[in-house]
Order: C-alpha cells, then sequence, then structure tokens
C-alpha cells in the first residue's frame, strides 16, 4: 500500500470500480436477490399486520380462537412463504457470488498464462495460491449478501416507514431521526475495518510465503542448525496475524455493541412512546387515535425497520474484506509484463522474416536474427539465426537441437522464447510457420514437475482423456513397468509433492512418460541432467534416443557434452554459431 493520500484515494476508487464491474456482470442474479428480499419485506409486513389484527380481535373483539382460524391459518401461510423468499434470496445471492468468483479465478488465469512463469517467477506460490484460494473467496459473500443488501436497506424500510406514517406520523418521526445514526457509525467503522483487511491480507500472504520458503528449505536449515530460528520466525509472523486478526474482530464486535444501541434506544423510545399513548398520558398530536391494533403494528414494524440496516451493518466487513482482497487482486490483474528493452534496428529487421518464414515453411523451428534485451542489462541473446527441419513424415524420426554455451550465455532465454513465456526484442520466432504458443509443446526443466497425486493423475496432466491402458505403454516405454508393479495400488499409488518418494532419474522418466501421451511431439528441455548421476544421465539420453526415433523432436539446453550425441544441430552461445550433424564440428567439440 502506498503512503500518498492521493494514491491510496486512486487505488480505493479503482477497488470500488473493479467490484461494481464484477457486480455488473451478474445483475440478473442480484437483481433477483434484491426481488425476493422485497418480497420478503412486503410478507413480513402482512405477517405483523395480521398478528396486530388478530390480538386486537381477541382482547378488544373478544373474538373466539375458533372464529379466527382462518387467520391463523393465513398466519401460518405467511410464515412458510417468508421462509420460502428468504431462501430464494439467499440463493439467487450465492449463486452471483458463486459464479463471479468463476469468473474472477478465470481472470487470474488468463493474467498468470498471460506473464508467463518467467515474470511470475519472483512471487511467492503460497501469495499467489491465497490469493487463488483466500482472497477470492472473500468474494462470495460481499456478492451474495451485501451487494443486494444495500438495495434493501433503503427499500425495506422505506416500506415500513410509509405504513408507520399512514398510521402515525409522529412514530414515522421517531423512527426517521434515529435511521440516518447507523450508516453513520457504519461508515465510520468501515473506514477502519477496510485498512484492516488490507494488512490482513497482505500479511497473509506473507505469512505464507515465510512457511511455504521454511518447509523448502527445511534440509539446509538443519544442516546448518538453524531450525530454531526458523520456527521463532515463522511463531513471530503468526503471532502478528493473530494479533491483526483480534484487531479486526474488535472493530467488528465493537461497532456491531455500537449500533445495536442505537437500534434499541429508538426501538424504546417508539415503544414508550406507543405505550403512554395507549394508556392515555399523550393527548396531542396523533396519539389519540391510537388502537391497540395500530399500536401494536407499529410496535411490530419498529425492529422490521432497523432490521436491513443493522444487517446491513453486520455485513459491512464483508465489503471491507473484498475490497481489501481486491486491492491484492487488481494489483495482480493489472500488472504488465516488463517491456525488453527495444533494439535501435529493430524496424529494419521486421519484414526480412516474414519472407524468410514463408521461404521455409516446412521447418520445424525458424530463427532469423533474434535478440533479446533488458532495461538495464542490455542485450543478453542474439541475434540468433537457425533452421530446424522438420521430420518428413509422422512416422519418420525427430530432430534435436541442442544449445550449448556459458552461464549466462541465454541458453534458457532462448527456450523461454520458443515456449512464448517472453517476446523477443528483435527478429522472429516461427514454430511449424506459426508464433510461438500457437501449438502446444512439452517443457521439462531441471527438476521434473511432479505434484501429490497418483501415477495416473500426473500422467493425465498432460492427456487429461488417455487411458489406463495407453498410460500403462507409456510407463512400459520409459522402463517404469517394474517400479510401477511394486506399488500396491498400482496407477493408483501416491505420489508425493516433488516426486520426493521417487529418485531423480526416475521422476524424469515419468515425466518423459507424460511427455509420449501429449499430442505434441515438440519437447523443450532445460538442463534435464542438473540432478542426475552419470548412470542416471545415460539412461535419460537413451530414452531420449528412443523419443526421437518415435517422432518427437527434441531441443535441448544443457552444459553436458554427452547431449550432443543426439544433435542433428549444435547452437553454441554466446556466439550463435550453429553445427549441423554433417559437420564434424558438431559432434566432437563441446561448448567453450
Amino acid at each position: 500500500m502506498s503512503s500518498d493520500p492521493l494514491d491510496e484515494k486512486a487505488r480505493k476508487s479503482r477497488n470500488r470500480q473493479w467490484l461494481n464491474q464484477l457486480a455488473t456482470g451478474e445483475k440478473k442474479a442480484l437483481n433477483s436477490a434484491r426481488l425476493f428480499g422485497g418480497l420478503l419485506t412486503l410478507t413480513i409486513i402482512g405477517q405483523m399486520a395480521l398478528i396486530a389484527w388478530l390480538v386486537d380481535q381477541l382482547v378488544v373483539a373478544k373474538q373466539s380462537l375458533t372464529t379466527l382460524s382462518s387467520g391463523f391459518i393465513a398466519l401460518l401461510a405467511l410464515m412458510l412463504l417468508r421462509a420460502l423468499l428468504q431462501g430464494l434470496q439467499e440463493q439467487a445471492g450465492n449463486r452471483a457470488g458463486n459464479r463471479l468468483r468463476l469468473n474472477v479465478r478465470r481472470q487470474l488465469l488468463a493474467k498468470t498464462a498471460e506473464l508467463g512463469p518467467v515474470h511470475l517467477s519472483s512471487d511467492s506460490p503460497a501469495a499467489l495460491s491465497s490469493q487463488w484460494l483466500e482472497q477470492v473467496d472473500s468474494l462470495q459473500a460481499y456478492f451474495a449478501r451485501f451487494v443486494p443488501q444495500m438495495t434493501l436497506s433503503w427499500l425495506s424500510p422505506l416500506l415500513i416507514l410509509v405504513l408507520v406514517l399512514y398510521l402515525d406520523w409522529l412514530a414515522a418521526i421517531f423512527l426517521l431521526i434515529s435511521a440516518p445514526l447507523i450508516p453513520l457509525f457504519m461508515a465510520l467503522v468501515g473506514w477502519g475495518a477496510e485498512r484492516l483487511n488490507q494488512q490482513h491480507f497482505v500479511l497473509l500472504k506473507r505469512l505464507s510465503g515465510n512457511f511455504l520458503d521454511r518447509i523448502r528449505g527445511l534440509s539446509t536449515l538443519q544442516l546448518f542448525g538453524q531450525t530454531d530460528n526458523a520456527c521463532n520466525e515463522v511463531v513471530s509472523a503468526t503471532e502478528g496475524y493473530r494479533r491483526l486478526n483480534m484487531k479486526t474482530l474488535r472493530v467488528a464486535f465493537l461497532s456491531s455493541a455500537v449500533l445495536e444501541f442505537f437500534a434499541s434506544v429508538a426501538i424504546a423510545a417508539v415503544a414508550i412512546y406507543i405505550g403512554f399513548g395507549l394508556l392515555g398520558y399523550i393527548d396531542w398530536g396523533p396519539a389519540e387515535e391510537l388502537t391497540l391494533f395500530s399500536g401494536l403494528l407499529i410496535l411490530l414494524l419498529a425492529p422490521e425497520f432497523f432490521q436491513p440496516l443493522r444487517t446491513l451493518a453486520q455485513q459491512y466487513h464483508d465489503r471491507a474484506a473484498a475490497l481489501g482482497a481486491a486491492d491484492s487482486l487488481v494489483d495482480l490483474l493489472q500488472r504488465q509484463p516488463p517491456q525488453t528493452q527495444a533494439h535501435p534496428q529493430q524496424t529494419q529487421h521486421q519484414t526480412a522474416p516474414e519472407s524468410a518464414a514463408e521461404a521455409s515453411s516446412e521447418a520445424l523451428i525458424e530463427l532469423h536474427q533474434v535478440c533479446l534485451s533488458y532495461p538495464g542489462r542490455g542485450q543478453v541473446l542474439g541475434p540468433v539465426s537457425l533452421s530446424l527441419p522438420a521430420s518428413a513424415t509422422p512416422q519418420a524420426p525427430g530432430q534435436a537441437l541442442v544449445i550449448t554455451g556459458r552461464t549466462g550465455s541465454g541458453k534458457s532465454s532462448l527456450l523461454h522464447l520458443l515456449a512464448s513465456f517472453i517476446q523477443p526484442t528483435q527478429g522472429q520466432i516461427c514454430i511449424r510457420g506459426a508464433k510461438p504458443g500457437t501449438e502446444p509443446l512439452i517443457w521439462m526443466q531441471q527438476q521434473a514437475f511432479i505434484f501429490q497425486g497418483s501415477w495416473a493423475e500426473n500422467l493425465q496432466l498432460a492427456a487429461p482423456d488417455a487411458s489406463r491402458e495407453q498410460m500403462q505403454q507409456a510407463i512400459q516405454q520409459v522402463g517404469l513397468a517394474t517400479l510401477l508393479a511394486q506399488q500396491p495400488q498400482g496407477l493408483d499409488s501416491p505420489l508425493l509433492e516433488g516426486g520426493k518418494n521417487l529418485s531423480g532419474g526416475q521422476a524424469q522418466r515419468l515425466a518423459l512418460a507424460r511427455a509420449l501421451l501429449s499430442p505434441s511431439r515438440l519437447l523443450l528441455l532445460d538442463e534435464p541432467s542438473a540432478s542426475l548421476d552419470q548412470d542416471a544421465t545415460a539412461e535419460l539420453i537413451a530414452l531420449l534416443h528412443t523419443l526421437k526415433q518415435q517422432g518427437c523432436s527434441l531441443i535441448i539446453a544443457s552444459h553436458d557434452p554427452a547431449f550432443l550425441t543426439l544433435a542433428d544441430q549444435h547452437l553454441v552461445l554466446p556466439d550463435a554459431t550453429v553445427y549441423s550433424s554433417d559437420n564434424p564440428q558438431g559432434d566432437c567439440h563441446a561448448p567453450a
């Protein structure tokens, strides 16, 4: 949060505008909730009027219970109708809230896909998870309850006030004078609660990231004897989060007590007036016209007059929570990827790649004068030009490009460009004649991505419709059939987060099995042997050779010269020299 008051005001306006835009998208469901709420108010008025009439008939008119049986049946029907309308109002609001949460998560998914893993690498996964879960969920109550109640908080009291004004204008004045006190105190409390909720979500993100970082580095912490210090840091952060939560709750409880006090005082004033008027102690104004029916009806309606305002006050923390969540969510949704530094000769190089791509439309990958620069760092890659031909037929062996070079020469950056995680500063990249990101591809990083779940769930990540027979065949192809046979539940056997119950080589094999199930035949590998020993690396190279023979094309960035045995082309960075498999240098020269 910025300390600049103007910036703070602009952020609040931005957050409210975003929430209003979301509400506009579910106007039909929210209007249904408002309609049911209005009908509920009319039903309550009818119920209270019927109760007052029945009491008047029993006490004043001395009617028997038998003669009033139809009135009691009507009262029961109104009670059932009231419960039905209340349920329909909640259902309509929850339906709108659920759809809006889904819409926000879709926006977050689209934004994270736009930013890509490179630009999100500095964000804590725990903080992002907190945004996807807790912060988006906090919008539910705001849209389901608070937004419809905003309308009902003036509509319902207005309907009741009109009836009370018809019965006794002095009682209506009592209600009208006391009513504004509740919104006034609600607004005063809401300003503080909004700031606390913003701090709440910021602290929750930090706490989530702090805890996850300690868990991930537990082995290192134990190695250096720092586990106690790490525990103390987590305890301290948690204590700060607890204090902020208690402060938020204290504001909520105190505000509720103040609002209840003013509502009770107003109702008591109306009750005193009605009582004295019926007893004859007040002989001026409309008091002389009070009857048991009108007085009792006003007294019964007085709590219902304040109830929508009290409900809005109770739900005001939902608004504060939604605004606090929106502050963080809108920051992410409005984030733009860092712009790469423009190359001074970028314009004159933009026309050449199109003709080059058309001239070699059968190429699997086409790079023409590709450069990548960052502000403050200058050019980190390029210019790079190469053409990797596609296989003649789907059954023909695939092509392999091995990228080598010193650390920091741009190997991973080039893979990020091919995967469309980032965009080049200059030049053009074509994959099968289209821009990167148009067609799916397979990405394998240094550590194989294995999430906590079953073998089948991990394999179906890239192929959700893969059958168990297809999964068994892929496992057989990568040489994990024996290991799978040892699992008590077969494909349903659990895997730990990060493949902790597998060796590094087994995790890479499982990732390759997942690649076999994918319809894509282009595989990008970034330092695939970084966590493997020599034997596991040799097994991985053999598997990659098998994949290549089956028509899968490989692009491998690695320091390990052993992968050159797979290469049809060898790109050495930073001098961007390309050696083909027909050139002896491509087979015998490791990167400088």
